[in-house]
């Protein structure tokens, strides 16, 4: 640990020591939260923000500079605009640019079980109906999909083009994952001017009997759960998880979206202290989770570099290795195996997103009663396209089942759930749960002929928050004590064992994560140590994240702090390899759909080990430094 802090201070040691010597020096004497206009309708207020990351075993990761304003403005009573504006520059794309740049990757070789050998790409056993084009999918500029994550173990692994969509464009995923570097170093700046964190207008009519009918118009971010880090009811607002996974407060990785939310508030009702009920309309053209596109310096669960080597295997023809009888690294020409296109939603008046919630307080008990009819912000892998068999000269361009060519789907989901929190002063505890039932959901599932199927999802949390003393660390200030426990069970599984091994869905039936915050506060909450940790029950991994937070002054804000990932990595699941789509398969036919017989890493095995698994081997130091003003 002591030597990745001492990359960091050493990669920046003349950038961040004078960023922190001129701050220190710039303190002011007395402090501005914000500016205030002569009449008092107008503040602004903001922060100028550096963060940078150094990741273990491939160096700068993150080197984010952010400046952000926020603005308030009150035109008459009952009646304000507020806008929240931010940009950023990454760095880590051009410092590191072998790693995340317009220099990453190289010349790949892939496994061949076989000879006890590595293949190179674009060298592995020819199919009848020919090669790749090595001109349009050159050997260059790849890494192995996982390579970073696990080590090869047989599967089905394949070249990822991770250089900027501008610099090679091959596995890109139009209007979906196809950033350009500029859009990588600064995501804000593109077409749907995400520079506009928030812009709306709030608009309050009081009503008889102390009820108001409350409206907000503009984008913004709707927050339904009670939870942190995992989402159960709050799910209104996409995320960018290509910013930092999924470490980053959820406040600063929602999308904001263009949404009517109108809250009509009742106030004391019968047995109810307070009764509210909302309706929710998402109007801007849907939106699907920021996941990361293949190399970026973030992707959740990697899916953005499988979905590139996969579109680049459509596209251009790819070699996977040990595919051929399970063992040899097999060429495969284009339009056979891999991604064809992302089909997002239209804009459509039918395909826009609606929701609503009761709201109110019980005897003490805040509850709520949520219904959401949304699309599902992550894609489903949709087989059944049409494809050419590659065993034949002739171009079928014909559905083929349990082949896998997919398309990218965004099916229709609708929620029913409620949460409520309550305090038990025998226990001095504050608890929060938080329930939701999807239908619509879509799931990978090597046992069904175009390799999905639907099913019905239970998620669930219980968290309870408690300060509490620790006398030998602080007599004279609480500790914050924060558990939680996130569950989902999908009511639809289907895992059989067909006698050569299990087949079927690789998301877990039943799991569990569980996370906690212990923090504290020293120095008239000026400086205040912290230590965040999740795990993985089925995964079983675990991340920790312990760090520092230091108020310097009243406008500066210091952060150091490690994020390190436990346990077992990446998990194996069956891949698909034995089943035999082709009416000919090498001269011998097959069974028809997977007998699980041969698994490996890639590609489904990333479901099991979910997002902490994942990221194995993404040990990262940070440091932060903020100005408010």
């Amino acid at each position: 640990m002591l030597q990745r802090y001492k990359l960091i201070m050493a990669a920046h040691k003349y950038y961040l020591s004078g960023l922190l010597c001129l701050a220190l020096a710039a303190l002011p004497a007395t402090h501005v939260y914000a500016w205030l206009s002569e009449d008092g309708t107008l503040e602004v207020n903001g922060f100028i923000e550096d963060e940078s990351r150094v990741r273990d075993g491939r160096g700068l990761s993150k080197n984010r500079n952010t400046m952000q304003v926020e603005m308030s403005k009150r035109f008459k009573p009952g009646f304000s605009f507020h806008g929240t504006f931010r940009a950023t520059y990454d760095g880590a794309y051009k410092f590191n640019d072998d790693e995340f740049g317009n220099s990453a990757g190289g010349a790949i070789s892939l496994q061949s079980t076989q000879s006890n050998s590595f293949v190179p790409h674009g060298r592995g056993i020819v199919l009848p109906a020919g090669d790749f084009d090595n001109v349009l999918n050159p050997n260059e500029g790849l890494e192995v999909l996982g390579e970073h994550l696990h080590s090869p173990r047989g599967g089905v692994t394949f070249g990822v083009p991770v250089r900027p969509c501008d610099k090679d464009e091959r596995g890109c995923i139009r209007g979906y994952l196809d950033a350009d570097e500029d859009e990588l170093i600064s995501p804000e700046f593109n077409d749907r001017w995400d520079f506009i964190r928030e812009a709306y207008f709030d608009i309050n009519y009081p009503m008889a009997s102390g009820s108001s009918l409350d409206i907000r118009l503009g984008r913004q971010q709707v927050v339904w759960g009670r939870t942190d880090l995992f989402r159960v009811l709050d799910v209104i607002n996409p995320v960018d998880f290509s910013r930092n996974n999924i470490y980053d407060e959820l406040e600063d990785i929602r999308i904001p979206m263009g949404i009517l939310n109108a809250e009509y508030r009742m106030g004391g009702v019968g047995p109810f202290q307070e009764l509210n009920v909302s309706l929710m309309w998402n109007w801007e053209k849907f939106r699907p989770h920021k996941i990361g596109q293949g190399g970026s310096t973030n992707a959740i669960v990697d899916a953005g570099n499988f979905f590139r080597g996969m579109k680049n295997c459509w596209d251009n023809g790819c070699t996977v290795s040990n595919f051929a009888n399970g063992v040899t690294a097999t060429d495969f020409p284009k339009n056979v195996i891999g991604i064809r296109q992302a089909n997002l939603p239209d804009w459509e008046i039918g395909k826009t997103q609606v929701g609503g919630k009761i709201e109110g307080v019980y005897q003490g008990i805040g509850f709520s009663l949520n219904a959401l009819y949304y699309y599902s912000q992550l894609p489903s892998l949709r087989g059944g396209i049409p494809a050419d068999d590659p065993f034949t000269p002739a171009v079928e361009s014909q559905t083929f089942p349990y082949l896998i060519a997919f398309d990218l789907e965004f099916p229709r989901v609708t929620l029913l759930g409620g949460s409520a929190d309550f305090y038990l002063d025998s226990l001095k505890t504050v608890f929060r749960t938080e329930f939701a039932y999807t239908s619509g959901e879509e799931f990978a599932n090597t046992l069904e002929p175009r390799l999905f199927s639907e099913s019905d999802v239970v998620r669930y949390v219980i968290g309870a928050d408690r300060n509490t003393f620790i006398p030998f660390l602080n007599r004279h200030r609480a500790f914050l004590f924060s558990a939680q426990i996130f569950g989902q069970h999908l009511l639809d599984h289907k895992l059989k064992n067909t006698g050569k091994g299990r087949a079927g869905m690789p998301d877990w039936e039943d799991n569990w994560i569980t996370t906690l915050l212990v923090k504290g506060w020293y120095k008239n909450d000026r400086f205040s140590p912290q230590i965040i940790t999740a795990y993985d029950v089925r995964g079983q991994a675990a991340v920790v994240e312990p760090s520092i937070d230091w108020l310097i002054s009243n406008n500066w804000r210091f952060r150091l702090g490690a994020n390190v990932k436990l346990g077992n990595g990446a998990r194996t699941f069956d891949d698909n390899r034995s089943a035999a789509p082709f009416p000919n398969t090498g001269g011998v036919r097959g069974p028809a759909m997977s007998t699980g017989a041969l698994r490996g890493f890639e590609p489904l095995g990333r479901f099991r080990s979910g997002p902490i698994g994942m990221a194995q081997n993404e040990d990262e130091v940070f440091v932060s430094l903020r100005y408010r003003f």
